[in-house]
């Protein structure tokens, strides 16, 4: 890319927060740190909220690059480097003193709050220089305010948005209309042990877009396979069926729908090592991931313990105030886990006594997400609940700490989102469903469908 189209990204705070190492993400570019954003992230740094600690990673990683430069050098701009940049060379980052910016042009905006100082600073530099100044925000009301008041360019930090539209997002199978069979003109099955597979052309099935483990279903009300290999010219389909899905049992459990019995097929397969489950409140994502649990850990012996997890932005700011132990501490905002339990052991002729000896019997621990950096869990059946309210770098981390033995289970509502710095297509959970679409070791499945109750359908519908 020639001298001509360099470009100068100045960053608002928000897109550090939201990925505190954005500032390699712009490749040659140069990236601007108004000294607004550095104070914004100095006052959230210290606040007992998530959200602070990625203020003190976006911080130290600035820190790691301007550490060596003399204030000429950062004012005019530092060269990025990074040990996992992509092969072209990086641009530059500085940091613009916008506090001594004056204006004379009078679509300028009053300096009077942040936004607008840093609204401001991509406006002079605009107005000085002849590169392409960008101003890059998460915020929709700034990016108005920002075209305006003049600025040619504002754009969404969009680096780790893999769908544009969350109607697009993986569902993790696929209802093909009318009879699989009656379409495919010529198949070769295979049969070792007690699983079939069928191998067929790829051109049968090219309306649809396959992946590793998505689950195919048609309107026969009787087939239902899983994609285990695809290629331009042939799919290899694992043959389940419908019926043997729907008869799929742990903990006392049956599925209610055809969704419930894949996401309960891909809970029980030993072979998945994660599995992701999407859907509305009420779907049933924690009654089967925790059932699952229970079943493998306690009957089949597959894991040593359960571990419970889930994040809320209430966590890093209350939880120590709380009495008790860590697990006594997480015992608020996991509720929804030991409702489950309830819900499984209802019918026991000592409910209390049940529950109290099955957390121990499955040596069922609740831990903060907090604790979880740094660890490494082995052997252990990890349901992590709420990820929606994750950032994709706050869910890499965590599902680097799973070792060998360990399964994962990631579930989520996208329609209730908490963070003031997500949406439903920047999530985590909705990357690491399109990014692991084709990791031979995970399944996503969407349950379609409320099963908790009426009145819980009737306000997912109509509300």
């Amino acid at each position: 890319m020639g001298l001509e189209n360099k470009r100068r990204f100045v960053l608002d705070t928000n897109v550090l927060l939201h990925e505190p190492l954005a500032i390699y993400s712009f490749k040659e570019h140069d990236v601007v740190i108004p000294m607004t954003v550095l104070e914004e992230l100095d006052q959230i740094k210290d606040r007992r909220k998530d959200v602070s600690r990625d203020a003190r990673v976006a911080i130290r990683t600035l820190e790691d690059c301007l550490s060596d430069a003399s204030p000429e050098q950062i004012l005019k701009g530092v060269p990025l480097n990074h040990p996992n940049a992509p092969e072209e060379e990086l641009g530059t980052l500085s940091i613009f003193p916008d506090h001594q910016i004056t204006f004379t042009n009078p679509v300028a905006l009053p300096g009077d709050n942040n936004d607008n100082l840093i609204i401001n600073s991509a406006l002079y530099l605009q107005q000085i220089g002849n590169d392409e100044i960008v101003l890059v925000t998460k915020d929709i009301n700034m990016r108005l305010k920002a075209k305006g008041a003049g600025l040619e360019k504002v754009e969404d930090y969009r680096t780790d948005q893999l769908v544009d539209d969350i109607q697009f997002l993986a569902k993790g199978f696929a209802e093909l209309k009318g009879s699989l069979w009656e379409r495919i003109k010529e198949v070769t099955s295979e049969q070792f042990g007690r699983e079939v597979f069928h191998t067929l052309s790829r051109e049968a099935l090219e309306e649809e877009s396959l992946y590793l483990n998505q689950y195919l279903i048609d309107d026969s009300r009787d087939f239902c396979g899983q994609v285990k290999s695809v290629n331009d010219r042939e799919v290899v389909i694992r043959d389940l069926g419908q019926d043997r899905l729907m008869s799929y049992h742990a903990w006392g459990i049956n599925p209610k729908n055809i969704y419930q019995g894949m996401a309960l097929q891909a809970l029980m397969d030993p072979e998945i090592d994660m599995v992701i489950l999407t859907g509305p409140a009420g779907s049933g994502k924690t009654l089967l991931s925790l059932a699952a649990a229970l079943e493998q850990v306690v009957e089949q012996r597959l894991y040593d313990k359960v571990i419970v997890t889930r994040n809320t932005p209430e966590i890093a700011e209350s939880i120590g105030f709380l009495p008790g132990t860590e697990e006594e501490k997480m015992a608020p905002w996991l509720a929804a886990v030991t409702d489950t339990l309830e819900v499984l052991h209802k019918q026991d002729e000592s409910p209390a006594s049940s529950l109290q000896y099955i957390m121990d019997k499955a040596n069922i621990q609740f831990k903060s997400i907090n604790f979880m950096r740094g660890r490494s869990i082995q052997n252990a059946f990890v349901l992590l609940d709420e990820c929606q309210n994750l950032t994709p770098s706050q869910l890499k981390t965590i599902i680097t700490r799973m070792g060998e033995g360990t399964k994962l289970v990631c579930s989520g509502n996208l329609a209730q989102i908490d963070s003031n710095y997500l949406t439903a297509v920047t999530s985590g959970l909705t990357y690491v469903v399109e990014r692991f679409k084709m990791f031979e070791g995970s399944a996503n499945v969407y349950l379609n469908g409320v099963v908790r109750s009426r009145l819980a359908k009737f306000a997912e519908q109509e509300m």
